[in-house]
């Protein structure tokens, strides 16, 4: 029987923008350092980038790459997305691989072709922040909220239908795990995503500020972090940029600073630095807790999603902890927590954030990516020979 690795492999992502740097990205990136495979999109502006790794690469796309203002986010096309997804003709392939956050799940293929999905999340805005959409929207509201509460509907329906076209599910947390098996009734195998650890310098003498790193969108909670901040008057570094920019810097008052978007060194540097980082964001893994660990800054977070799987509570691992959690997303909870933290201050360990860090660096996404992916061949393989 051949092994998995001397097949023909595609490998489907959502968008390769400049704009697109977040962890389903990285992990599209480390997949491609190991696994010889077209890479298709339903938009590609990262082949003819020159800072881009993926600069002059050959990329399939769809007809969205045409469409008016797609580079600065296809999403206004979301009623289009499955239908320019299941455009793409995969079938000179043996291995579908895909990296989903929305729709890249749902390519067409046939019964003796193997579909893997790295599942980001289930597709947020057609299930859990749907009424945070709704709410934050002008078509949310009146005729147009009909509309798009249809919208929605029909997109449930078909981000359910399209995920039995997967044939083997990997989570990028036990949180992400339980949205599929929610969303679509599929188990799924648990692979945490590649945090390239090494970037980031270890320093176990910080100085006397919080940080945190965001982008600025509703969901990740940062005015809370910010309203909060105002109230302590310690002082608060953000970094990010996003829709809710304008509105941060207005709310902030002179203890905090709102950078703004930063380059990567500077970004860095604040990490290092920072006394804690901070994070009121339920999210499916929390990539940027990871890598505030690895600087040896402990951190300060949301007791929810992926933190509760990357962080370790200091009350109770008094020996391994490596942050703090709060419970609710409230200006009072969190203001209690960082109270606690500074009274706890002395008892963390830089070196044991770094090494629960270490935890997470690529090598360990490739051994089990790899391994994976050849277990799924010769099961897939296995079966095919006994079906009718």
């Amino acid at each position: 029987m051949k092994s998995a690795l001397s097949l023909k492999y595609a490998l489907v992502h959502e968008w390769l923008t400049p704009e697109a740097t977040g962890g389903s990205e990285l992990v599209v990136q480390e997949i491609l350092k190991h696994i010889d495979a077209d890479l298709y999109a339903l938009i590609d502006f990262e082949s003819t980038n020159p800072e881009s790794y993926l600069f002059n690469r050959p990329i399939g796309t769809t007809f969205l790459q045409h469409f008016p203002k797609a580079r600065s986010g296809v999403q206004k096309y979301l009623p289009l997305l499955p239908l320019a997804i299941e455009q793409l003709d995969l079938r000179d392939y043996d291995v579908i691989l895909s990296s989903a956050h929305a729709v890249a799940k749902g390519v067409l293929t046939s019964p003796q072709q193997l579909h893997i999905c790295y599942c980001h999340t289930p597709m947020r805005y057609a299930w859990d922040l749907t009424f945070d959409y709704l709410d934050s929207s002008r078509l949310g509201r009146g005729l147009p909220g009909i509309l798009t509460r249809y919208l929605l509907h029909q997109l449930r329906q078909w981000d359910v239908l399209s995920a039995n076209r997967v044939d083997y599910f990997i989570a990028n947390s036990q949180h992400t795990a339980r949205r599929i098996w929610r969303c679509y009734r599929r188990q799924a195998e648990v692979i945490y995503p590649p945090v390239n650890v090494e970037r980031f310098s270890f320093q176990p003498q910080k100085e006397d500020f919080y940080l945190t790193v965001s982008r600025l969108v509703s969901y990740k909670q940062v005015s809370l972090i910010v309203r909060s901040f105002n109230q302590l008057g310690r002082p608060l570094v953000v970094i990010g940029t996003g829709p809710e920019l304008d509105e941060m810097r207005q709310l902030a008052k002179p203890n905090v600073k709102v950078l703004g978007s930063q380059p990567d060194d500077v970004v860095e540097q604040y990490m290092a630095q920072a006394k804690a980082f901070v994070y009121a964001a339920c999210e499916d893994f929390g990539m940027a807790l990871v890598e505030a660990q690895a600087c040896g800054t402990p951190a300060i977070a949301y007791g929810a999603g992926g933190a509760l799987e990357t962080v370790l509570d200091i009350r109770e691992h008094p020996t391994q902890g490596t942050g703090l959690f709060f419970p609710a997303q409230t200006e009072a909870a969190l203001i209690e927590a960082v109270k606690t933290f500074e009274a706890s201050q002395g008892l963390f360990n830089p070196e044991i954030a770094r090494v629960r860090a270490s935890q997470f660096a690529p090598q360990t996404f490739q051994k089990r990516y790899l391994a994976f992916l050849e277990s799924c061949y010769q099961e897939f393989q296995s079966s095919s020979a006994i079906r009718p």
